[in-house]
């Protein structure tokens, strides 16, 4: 339990505060536009460690082991079981009702615990205030499929961001909290960054795709953390 709780309090310095504003969204697909707020949050620097997730689930799913790289081959379920499991430990509010079946999950968007950012609160905070499609030189900034030698890599080792943000594009997709398209796609949900397999066109604070919540999980998807500002 110490170890845990080092790794815990090491976890928290690591949440970033973003500050308030507006990210405009475009759904390639249907060609729509549309203007969101964003309330002042916190997102973590880092994508989820393999460490940090083993901690706390007490197993390691990953397809490339090693404790300071993401964790990946995580279902959208299974990180926001991770979330709910985390707030536990710190005896926060739960952001997710999780029924045993899996299905008509619900989200407390007003709990202090831990969720998924948002599409707009991660491209939000993606941009750094920038309007670029990326932060910075591609090389510099993310893993891809040119440089990435076939794996991830341990998390921080690229430049972040304006606002100290590490590995937002590349390494691995990172799931978000939002349903994608209810009446076209279902449950599925929304994965932003582009991941250590993609090739560099891919790389974009824009892009954005979706999958199952349940059913799909890969070797280039993780999740990164955020939490409502108290």
């Amino acid at each position: 339990m110490k170890g845990f709780q080092t790794l815990l309090l090491t976890f928290q310095t690591h949440l970033t505060p973003i500050p308030a504003g507006q990210i405009e969204l475009r759904d390639d697909r249907t060609k729509q536009t549309w203007t969101v707020a964003i309330q002042p949050f916190l997102l973590a620097k880092f994508p989820v460690t393999q460490a940090l997730y083993a901690a706390v689930i007490q197993q390691n799913p990953s397809t490339f082991p090693s404790p300071q790289k993401p964790v990946e081959n995580v279902s959208w379920v299974e990180a926001a079981q991770f979330c709910n499991a985390l707030s536990a430990q710190e005896k926060l509010e739960s952001c997710y009702e999780i029924p045993a079946n899996l299905e008509n999950i619900t989200f407390n968007s007003q709990a202090n615990g831990y969720r998924l950012p948002t599409e707009a609160e991660w491209e939000y905070a993606c941009k750094a205030g920038t309007t670029a499609h990326r932060y910075g030189e591609l090389n510099e900034i993310a893993w891809y499929k040119e440089n990435s030698a076939g794996s991830t890599h341990d998390v921080g080792l690229k430049a972040p961001n304006a606002w100290g943000l590490y590995d937002m594009l590349g390494n691995v997709w990172e799931w978000c909290s939002d349903i994608y398209d209810e009446q076209v796609y279902g449950s599925y949900r929304i994965i932003r960054g582009g991941g250590w397999a993609d090739e560099a066109r891919g790389i974009l604070a824009t892009n954005r795709r979706r999958s199952h919540p349940t059913a799909f999980k890969i070797d280039d998807l993780g999740f990164r953390i955020a939490r409502n500002l108290a």
